[in-house]
């Protein structure tokens, strides 16, 4: 069996960074026909490890994460939609990891300690935030996931996982393998493993508020890219320009599928005689093509969001039954079944 779990925060709408770091990847493996099952999770209970005292922002944000879903092409048909918080053998499982797992080891997760860096958390870390990579492991292992989509940001969580796997195994297995253990996909295109902000800050992040959204205007996107950091030594349009740390040029080798066209431009850049509206007129014309069908079938699911609302639950009835027979397992494993 071939098997994909991923999934994203519903911290906010998806942008950009979302769509070129994994979720454009999810929809081709979606379309490939190769895998036996595709689970994508929308994760509110690790999104309120961190705002714990604004549980309304999470709960506005699964429909829109859906909706995001949605325009991107994702199909409830093929992949199983569902929300993490309403598959309780998620939570069981994650309680059982945590013997498996110290707590200086999870201090020296980098990803963990990057965001808690960025959040402020280091004078106080909340529990439920430290042990997120525990909850992430039992995310992954309770659809027996073969294959993680994720962008470059999270290896971390995934060698993680794949540790309490190993462990797991080595102490409850007798031999046998009880959970998978994951592989990592990341993206192909180098550029897009961690796309930067259009303020030239190493990630695109909502909480930088650095970001084009999926469902962004077209009006929005154009004042966006016109806000976007290139080189501040082209001052004049005949000034030689640099194209290293240029946002801008970052964007079209990341989304451009014309090489050639983008190859010309940033030789006549450099040279001098092209100027910065010029390219960043160019980059709207191509984000667009990419942002427009995505923005028309979101809007048609936004006008009927019950039947979003319903495709989540029959997505999470389908995820929890799959998650109680690895929880089965897992229990009979550890020898705990005791009525049975």
């Amino acid at each position: 069996m071939k098997i994909i779990l991923t999934g994203d925060r519903p911290t906010g709408k998806l942008h950009l960074g979302h769509y070129v770091g994994s979720l454009c990847e999810r929809v081709k493996l979606q379309n490939s026909n190769q895998f036996d099952e595709i689970y994508i999770m929308i994760a509110d209970a690790q999104a309120l490890t961190d705002n714990f005292s604004n549980p309304e922002l999470v709960r506005e944000n699964i429909l829109n994460v859906a909706l995001d879903y949605l325009g991107a092409g994702l199909d409830p048909k093929k992949s199983t939609i569902f929300i993490q918080s309403q598959v309780a053998e998620l939570f069981e499982l994650t309680a059982y990891y945590m013997n498996l797992v110290t707590v200086s080891r999870l201090e020296r997760n980098p990803t963990v300690k990057a965001e808690i860096a960025l959040k402020n958390f280091e004078a106080s870390i909340p529990a439920g935030f430290l042990c997120y990579p525990i909850s992430q492991a039992a995310d992954i292992t309770a659809f027996d996931a073969t294959t993680v989509p994720v962008g470059e940001d999270q290896t971390p969580m995934l060698e993680q996982t794949r540790e309490i796997v190993r462990k797991f195994n080595d102490i409850y297995g007798n031999g046998e393998q009880i959970l998978i253990e994951p592989d990592i996909l990341l993206p192909t295109n180098e550029i897009c493993k961690r796309l930067p902000g259009i303020d030239g800050k190493a990630k695109m992040s909502k909480s930088l508020g650095n970001c084009i959204y999926l469902c962004d205007s077209c009006d929005e996107v154009a004042k966006k890219i016109q806000m976007m950091y290139t080189d501040p030594t082209h001052i004049k349009v005949s000034d030689p320009g640099h194209i290293e740390g240029n946002v801008v040029f970052t964007y079209l080798d990341a989304f451009c599928k014309d090489v050639e066209t983008v190859a010309d431009m940033k030789e006549h850049y450099q040279r001098g005689g092209l100027g910065d509206v010029k390219v960043k007129k160019f980059l709207q014309s191509v984000l667009e093509e990419i942002l427009i069908p995505i923005r028309q079938r979101r809007n048609q699911f936004e006008n009927d969001p019950t039947e979003v609302m319903n495709m989540l639950k029959i997505g999470t009835e389908k995820a929890r039954e799959k998650a109680a027979q690895v929880l089965s397992r897992v229990k009979h494993a550890m020898r705990i079944d005791y009525f049975k």
